[in-house]
């Protein structure tokens, strides 16, 4: 028994000393580094100089955040910062500051994540294949201060509790995006040597902002880093000679300012045509009533979808979680007496008030102003808002307000931004709502991108919605179609093609712009772009007419005419439309006379094989643009008599046979036609396009025959493969067709090379 005793003692005693080793070895192997720094609370301590700081980290609740682990970054104002500042707020000591403040305080001045000033200006890139640190590309960091909840009004003035929205709107979403697991913390910005370096931008930039303030290479918002990279347990120190109170987010600035409240009633429009809503959020409401013990509703406020940014979100795209480091919003905000004279004399121009102008439109003005990204003040002219325009302010003369705030810039100016949809000849039917048909065809087909270009001439000849509807078109919006509406019924059957045929005769641009400067005289012109094939109007002392309105003798007349800034329009009282007749019509309307120089190629046309006399087709002649050059009576002749149309007689007086019976004479008059049709080409005597042109006629292998086609304004000259030259007869020339133009030349085209 006393042997057992003494056996469990020993095997005791040997088990604690092994213990006693083990713990040794585990505290020796553990144990706090000697040469490790103490955290960031008592390295603040140990200086002598943080005072008024640490009494605000006891005041705001954080001393056991920074006197323990963690992974901070602080950028901590000296006491002789906070001498400055207690100055300016009135008060004798830190011990003067209330609690909420000091808390709003520290956390503003704490970062998430311990940088070095080496870091600070790397991205934090999380994206996919390219995660990493990309160097010298971010100016912001995400601090751990955000603004909660607070009191708003709604539509109907009613006051609500609100949180603002920490992402950019979407589409659809009642909601706006809002991330309830997202508190909207503020950014802090920060100025540093390299990423200036990097970006092209020096100390104007900073100092344009805060021109009290050296720029140093390292400056944190109106500070200098007097001291970097103060190690600490759990993170890094950067000493600051200014105390840094969290800045406004651009919503927040701008809303207390009266000086903007013009611009800030157009982007916060709660009722027709709104930018703002307030949508109703269960967990915001949820964490609202557990933090304040009451069953009131939360609302989050969200910004349309429509405009580039929301002005409460104080992250940035978040496509990448940190995409906020790397770029911020930025606004131009007009003064009131800028926008209220531009509200008048532009935007409500044609409607009554605001509430009638179209939400787009609004949009439109707002998103003018409107930057998803950072513009720095030496870069106006190289930075480009959603629309593809640069900032249209001098930096010196029109900004009159400069603030970098927690999620951006605002630039108060003196002026509005003049958005290319308003100020060009596109804003003069967009801005109008009698031209909303023919606005939504070129919004539709494309065009509007080239008639809001400042720097692209165009003309535009506008046609109102009065007209469409008297010819029977319309566009239903509730069903987002267009539709031809007749007694008989309403069909959609290729009602938008024969609709954006219409418009396109409408538009001109340079060359062709240019030769409607004025239509007091009398010409013809081409439409659409240089280069690319277009149909015909003639206008005649303000009476404009296309191949359609020749065949009625109707006019589409010009009431009234506008200058844009890359352009001028023409306001017409009825429709430009197109001829659906084939051009196998137009030739016989100007040749049936017998007294027409175009009778003998008529006879020699309505009696060809390639003519369909019931549709007016000529074979081959299908979709396509053309130009026909008709030879007169006496180049007819002349024409048989060297033997390349049929005739009776002997040459050299030999006189047409319009109806040859033959097989080979048939074959004659088909190659004669078809040689004197230029194929996919429009051409008239305006001195733009010259040079050699495929025609209808091909040879034995298929290839096309050419002519060539000497331009000058007022007169042209037509070489065939003969080398003879034909000349336009102007008085009878310009004939408008389908897709097509019809010349009299006074000799014959000879496809024969000898």
């Amino acid at each position: 028994m006393n042997r057992t005793i003494t056996s469990v003692l020993l095997v005791t005693a040997a088990v604690c000393a092994l213990a006693g080793c083990r713990k040794k070895e585990w505290d020796e192997h553990y144990e706090r580094p000697a040469t490790l720094e103490p955290p960031i609370y008592q390295q603040l301590q140990a200086a002598g100089k943080f005072k008024s700081l640490l009494t605000l980290i006891d005041k705001g609740g954080y001393k056991e955040t920074l006197a323990n682990g963690g992974y901070w970054t602080l950028f901590a104002p000296n006491d002789e910062a906070f001498t400055t500042y207690l100055q300016q707020i009135h008060k004798s000591s830190a011990d003067d500051i209330a609690d909420d403040t000091a808390r709003m305080i520290v956390q503003y001045l704490l970062v998430y994540n311990s940088y070095t000033k080496a870091r600070l200006d790397d991205y934090q890139s999380t994206a996919s294949g390219s995660a990493g640190w990309i160097p010298s590309s971010a100016f912001r960091r995400r601090t751990a201060y955000y603004s909660g909840f607070y009191t708003d009004h709604d539509a109907n003035g009613q006051t609500i509790t609100a949180i603002a929205n920490n992402r950019n709107s979407l589409a659809g979403s009642v909601a706006g995006g809002y991330m309830s697991t997202d508190y909207n913390n503020k950014y802090i910005s920060y100025f540093i040597d390299d990423y200036f370096n990097t970006h092209q931008l020096t100390a104007t930039d900073y100092n344009y902002f805060y021109p009290q303030t050296q720029y140093t290479g390292f400056n944190v918002g109106a500070a200098k880093v007097v001291r970097p990279d103060l190690a600490a347990e759990n993170g890094v120190i950067h000493e600051v000679d200014k105390v840094l109170t969290p800045q406004p987010s651009i919503d927040e600035y701008v809303k207390n300012k009266p000086e903007y409240s013009s611009f800030w009633a157009i982007l916060n429009r709660l009722k027709l045509n709104n930018m703002v809503q307030f949508a109703y959020n269960a967990d915001a409401t949820k964490r609202y009533n557990i933090l304040k013990g009451n069953n009131d509703q939360v609302y989050v406020k969200v910004y349309n979808y429509l405009l580039s940014f929301s002005p409460n979100n104080e992250n940035h795209l978040k496509a990448e979680d940190n995409d906020g480091q790397k770029d911020c919003w930025t606004l131009f905000v007009p003064d009131n007496a800028a926008v209220d004279k531009y509200v008048k004399e532009v935007l409500c121009e044609y409607y009554p008030s605001l509430d009638a102008v179209p939400v787009q439109v609004i949009a439109d003005f707002l998103n003018a102003h409107m930057f998803s990204t950072v513009v720095w003040p030496t870069q106006f002219g190289t930075t480009r808002n959603g629309a593809g325009e640069e900032a249209r302010f001098d930096a010196n003369a029109d900004v009159t307000d400069k603030q970098f705030l927690s999620n951006g810039i605002v630039y108060g100016t003196n002026k509005v931004q003049e958005a290319n949809v308003f100020r060009t000849v596109y804003g003069k039917m967009y801005l109008n709502p009698a031209y909303q048909m023919m606005t939504r065809l070129l919004d539709v087909s494309g065009q509007k991108v080239k008639l809001t270009q400042a720097n692209t001439q165009a003309t535009l000849l506008l046609i109102p919605d009065t007209a469409f509807h008297t010819a029977g078109y319309y566009y239903n919006t509730a069903k987002s179609q267009w539709e031809y509406r007749t007694l008989a019924g309403t069909t959609t059957n290729g009602v938008y093609d024969k609709l954006a045929r219409i418009v396109s005769t409408c538009v001109f641009m340079e060359p062709y712009r240019s030769q409607l400067e004025s239509l007091a005289g009398k010409g013809i012109v081409k439409s659409g772009d240089n280069g690319i094939e277009g149909e015909y109007i003639i206008y005649n002392n303000y009476n404009i007419q296309t191949a359609a309105l020749v065949e009625t003798g109707a006019v589409a007349h010009v009431d009234s005419s506008k200058t844009a800034m890359n352009g001028r329009v023409y306001y017409l009282n009825s429709l430009l439309p197109y001829s659906e007749n084939n051009i196998g019509y137009h030739i016989r309307r100007i040749g049936t006379d017998v007294n027409s120089p175009f009778n003998y190629f008529w006879q020699y046309l309505q009696n060809s094989q390639i003519y369909t006399a019931a549709t007016n087709q000529v074979t081959g002649l299908t979709g396509g643009f053309y130009t026909v050059f008709i030879p007169d009576k006496a180049a007819i002749v002349k024409a048989v008599n060297a033997g390349l149309l049929p005739g009776t007689g002997t040459a050299p007086n030999k006189v047409p046979n319009f109806a040859p019976t033959s097989a080979a004479d048939k074959q004659l008059v088909q190659n004669f036609i078809q040689y004197h049709i230029l194929e996919n080409h429009t051409v008239i005597p305006d001195g733009d396009v010259s040079g050699k042109f495929g025609t209808v006629y091909k040879n034995a292998v298929g290839t096309s025959l050419q002519i060539t086609v000497y331009n000058s304004p007022g007169a042209m000259q037509i070489t065939d493969n003969r080398g003879s030259v034909s000349n336009l007869e102007l008085d009878n020339s310009n004939q408008l067709s389908n897709r097509c133009v019809i010349h009299l030349i006074d000799n014959f085209l000879n496809y024969n090379a000898q």
